[in-house]
């Protein structure tokens, strides 16, 4: 039965300077981070990773790099799994920014503006053209198979995708249910689709 490991990366720079980061290479792991990835590594040792993907984003790679090293398999870095653009907010830690992500997140989630966006930024429809085609190619690639698929992204791509890829989980489950910093997310091949198992240390039905 495939897996799917969704994992969010260890904590960066950025997350203690509460600054939106989500471009470029810059923001590397914090000491606690390394520690986060490397214990991250050993928690999957009995899992047969066939391939680990990665955000494009440096506290991804970083992630990423560390758990791949220890299955023995490269990193393949893909934009599908990159935290989503939030334009002119980018590189600002005030708390204006953050209350335009909150307005900006409470337009997708409350409203369904699925077209709403900060300026310069992507919309929600936007994250999940590169997203969901993504997660489909690869269950219909190895939703036969024993695989097992590690994907190393970011908290808040996954909070509002994964309730469009796994069967079992809504907004409101992944709002109510934070995703920590390498915390990891593990759905099955179901049917036709997927389903979530666990969601961090909840197992689920």
């Amino acid at each position: 039965m495939m897996q799917l490991f969704f994992i969010r990366h260890g904590q960066s720079e950025a997350n203690l300077l509460h600054e939106v980061s989500n471009r470029g290479w810059k923001h590397p792991l914090t000491e606690l981070g390394f520690q986060q990835a490397r214990s991250l590594a050993q928690a999957m040792q009995g899992i047969q990773l066939a391939r680990v993907f990665s955000s494009p984003v440096m506290r991804a790679v970083q992630t990423a790099e560390i758990a791949a090293a220890a299955a023995g398999v490269p990193v393949e870095v893909t934009d599908a799994l990159r935290e989503y653009d939030l334009g002119v907010l980018e590189g600002r830690s005030d708390e204006e920014a953050w209350r335009l992500y909150d307005e900006e997140v409470a337009a997708w989630i409350e409203r369904r503006d699925w077209d709403f966006r900060v300026p310069e930024g992507e919309s929600y429809n936007d994250i999940r053209a590169r997203f969901e085609p993504f997660i489909q190619g690869l269950a219909a690639q190895y939703g036969q198979s024993e695989a097992g698929l590690a994907l190393v992204g970011h908290g808040g791509t996954y909070r509002l995708m994964l309730p469009l890829v796994l069967k079992n989980i809504d907004f409101d489950f992944a709002l109510a249910h934070p995703i920590t910093n390498t915390m990891i997310i593990t759905a099955c091949a179901e049917g036709s689709g997927l389903r979530c198992q666990r969601w961090g240390d909840l197992v689920l039905e």
